[in-house]
This record gives structure tokens, sequence and C-alpha cells, in this order.
């Protein structure tokens, strides 16, 4: 039953508290990024730190209207936010301005919009809906393919907008579907993926696909298919020695690439043979992951080479350690990482970091805040910063699991994992664990749109727990 008590009495202040917390000390690094000790006029409205301060009171604001916003309104109306969203992503295709390379921002006199942070509320909000319905089974085809649309369109636009990073953070959604139910194994697929695509920037595709196919015979042979996988294996390994010989009777060089596909699919052809007349299904499965696996390998060099920007490959290569380009590719790690290492235990002190004074680390008030509060507040503070969200996400875990509705608790699962890829993988570029992908640090780094989309984003969700006694539909 709803109940008339006051928000108040309802809301998680713990969460409210950490919130306050993180936007008053980002605020803070931001403000120690863009001015110097002698400065002397606050009010300068030239400065991101004052830009910043308008915008966390639009977002206190807004807060305070979602707070006031009926429940059931964010479920009735998420399809219509995610409408709304798509076409402000496409919009933004045809009047958007371009911004170190990406096509992603409105331009409305000295503002700026990125609607991509208006997205990822969106299609939070669109997934759960869907999810949520009675009917749906993450098991179901129909399902998973409606739920694949959803969570489909927003990335393929975003990737026309040249802003690789922002699609990559729909990655973060899987956590919410490993949640509700989805098989461990495609996480561990993603995880092999991300393998595969490492290896094939080192060794030759084709050294991955003998390796794969190898693999694929083991596993047969493992799962009792112990014919099936040896004959399959000389019948590979003949297509693949005669097609070597007719490269080489021609006087060409071999191609293994192709040569070892003519082999592995007269193999295959074998086992679809074997499978029709056993009923061997776990062959189909084996085959599907080993063709899928090949198709995979081989497509990276197309990503690799037509979707990622040169500068991307070039930070790419720099974190494999395939490239040393310490004035180019690398400069901004390296940067943060002296600024980040010279804070010590207990930092500069506020205001006093060099590093950060004399702008030696680019895009420090957005991508690489967090070199500022290493500089300047030294281990202690980057400490107090990852526990903070670290306290956050377990709180946030908290949460959704003592929903009784379903919507509820999927919306807060897709609210932890952005936060969470957000933390891990900024924090992650500015140690040099992960590649520069320019992904803001939540409620730290400057930026407009995306102050006011994780407080939107965080705040529906504690809307939503005010009412987490109720099912919510």
């Amino acid at each position: 039953m709803r109940t008339n008590k006051p928000i108040s009495s309802s809301l998680d202040w713990v969460t409210v508290t950490l919130y306050l917390i993180m936007i008053v000390f980002g605020w803070l690094n931001l403000y120690a990024a863009n001015t110097s000790p002698d400065a002397t006029d606050f009010f300068d409205t030239g400065k991101e730190y004052f830009k910043q301060l308008i915008w966390i009171i639009v977002a206190l604001l807004s807060v305070g209207v979602i707070l006031l916003t009926d429940s059931k309104f964010f479920v009735e109306f998420a399809y219509i936010f995610y409408g709304i969203s798509i076409l402000l992503l496409l919009a933004v295709l045809i009047f958007g301005v371009p911004i170190n390379g990406a096509k992603a921002w409105f331009q409305i006199g000295t503002t700026r919009f990125q609607p991509v942070e208006i997205a990822k509320v969106a299609s939070t909000l669109a997934i759960a809906r869907v999810m949520s319905r009675f009917e749906f089974s993450i098991y179901n085809l129909s399902d998973i393919a409606k739920l694949g649309l959803i969570w489909f369109i927003p990335v393929a636009i975003i990737i026309l907008q040249n802003d690789t990073g922002s699609a990559l953070v729909f990655v973060a959604f899987f956590i919410l579907f490993f949640r509700e139910g989805m098989s461990p194994f495609v996480i561990l697929f993603g995880f092999i993926a991300i393998i595969v695509f490492i290896l094939t920037l080192i060794i030759p595709n084709y050294t991955i696909h003998m390796v794969l196919a190898a693999s694929f015979f083991v596993f047969l042979f493992l799962k009792g298919l112990r014919r099936e996988s040896l004959i399959s294996a000389v019948v590979a390994l003949s297509i693949f020695g005669i097609s070597a010989l007719v490269f080489k009777s021609r006087g060409a060089d071999i191609n293994y690439d192709l040569a070892l596909s003519f082999g592995m699919a007269g193999a295959s052809m074998y086992l679809i043979f074997r499978a029709l007349i056993k009923r061997l299904s776990i062959v189909w499965i084996f085959l599907m992951m080993f063709w899928g696996s090949v198709v995979f390998a081989y497509s990276t060099d197309y990503f690799y080479e037509k979707v990622l920007n040169d500068y991307q490959r070039s930070r790419i290569m720099v974190l494999l350690g395939l490239k040393d380009d310490p004035l180019g590719a690398g400069y901004n790690v390296n940067q943060s990482k002296i600024a980040i290492g010279s804070g010590g235990f207990s930092g500069k002190g506020f205001l006093q970091g060099t590093q950060t004074k004399f702008n030696f680390v680019p895009e420090q008030s957005t991508d690489f805040i967090f070199c500022t509060v290493g500089e300047e507040w030294g281990f202690l503070g980057t400490t107090s910063v990852i526990t903070l969200f670290v306290f956050l996400l377990i709180r946030l875990i908290k949460l959704a699991e003592r929903q009784h509705s379903d919507f509820s608790r999927i919306y807060g699962y897709g609210v932890i994992g952005i936060f969470f890829f957000h933390f891990a993988i900024n924090i992650g570029m500015t140690i040099g664990l992960a590649p520069v992908i320019g992904i803001p640090l939540p409620f730290f780094s400057y930026g407009g749109s995306s102050l006011w989309g994780f407080s939107i984003l965080l705040f529906i969700f504690l809307k939503l727990d005010t009412n987490r006694n109720e099912l919510i539909r």
C-alpha cells in the first residue's frame, strides 16, 4: 500500500551524504585545477570551476524535482524518455559541433551539452522496463532480441558520432544482465574476446586461428567425442596440407589463413554430418563458438584500422607496451603518473600542485582530474576518493537488493554498472592500467551534462528506493 509518509523519512540519507561529499570534494579539485594561490577574482564566469558551480545548483534543483515526482512516472514514461534520447543522439550528428574529433555535443552560446549523458539514463529506464515485464525471460530468444535492440541502437549512433569511449560505457549493462540471470559464460566469452583482440595486435591472425582450432579439437575430445575429434583433426590437417602444396605448386607464398580455413571448413562438414546422424547438439555449439571466435579475430583488424582513431590506436599500443611514445600518445598518462606520484603520502597541499598549476597534464579538469587529487592530497586523498566510490557502490548494491519491485532492482543495477565502469576505467586511465578512452570521473570531472546526468541517474534510483516496499509497475 502507498503511504503518505514524508519522503525525508524513507530517503536513503547515507547515499545522499556520499553524493554531497563527492560533489563538494570534486568541485574543490576542479577549483584547484583552474586557479592559482594568488587568484583574487572568485566570480570569474569564464572559469570552469564557476561554470561547474552553476551546474551543481542546476543538478540539485533537478534532484529536488525528481524526489517530488511519483515513482510510477519513471516506469510509464521510460520508453518515451528512451525515444527522446535517441532523437537527441541523431540530432547531434546533424547539428552538433565537433570537439576532439567527436561530433557529440550541442553548442548553445557558450554552453555545451552532450546528449549521451541523457541516453545513459533513458537506456537504463528502458532496459529496466523491458526486463521487469512478467513474461520476460533472459533465456527467451525474442526477449533477448528486444533487449539487444534497445542496447544496440544508442551504441551504434554514439559510434557514428566518433565517441568510442561513451559507446564502451554501455558494456556496463552486462553487469545488470549477469545479475538478472545471464549465463556467466557470456562474461567469460567477453574476457576471451578482449584477449583475442589484444593477441591480434601482437601475433599473426593465422596463429590465433591455429590455437583456436587446436582448442576446438581438445574440447571435443574432453567432451567424450574422441572419434569425432581425431577424425576431424585428420581431415583438417589433410586439407591444410593439400592447400599448402597447391600454393607451392603455383609458385606462390603459402596463404596460411586461407589454407587453415579450408582445413577447418572440411572438418566442420564432417562434424555436421556426424551431428545430424547421432544428434550431437554439443557439436553445433562448439562449431558456432569456434567460427564465431575466428570471425571475431579477423574482424578486429577492421575495427582497429577503420573504427578507432589514430590517437586511440596509439594509446592502445602504448598501453600494451608495443610502442614507446612519451611525448605523443603516452604523454597524458606519463604526466598524470608523475603528478600523482609527486603528491607522496599527504600531498603538496591545496592549490600547491606544480603539475596542476603549470598545466603539464592535458585534459586535467576532465578526464585526468584524479591526478589533481593525487598531487595535492597525496595517497590519503586518492585513497579517500576510491573509498568513497567503493562505499557508494556497496551501498547501491544493498539498496538494489532490498527492492520489492523488479523494475527498481533492475534499474538500480544499471546505475551500479555505469558508476562502476566510469570509476574503474577513469582511474585506471590516469595510472596507466586502462586505455585512455575519454570518459569522466563521476562528480569530479568538469562537465555540466555529465554532472547533471549522473545526478539524475542516481536520484531516480533513490526516488524508486523510497517506495522499496511497493511493487512499482
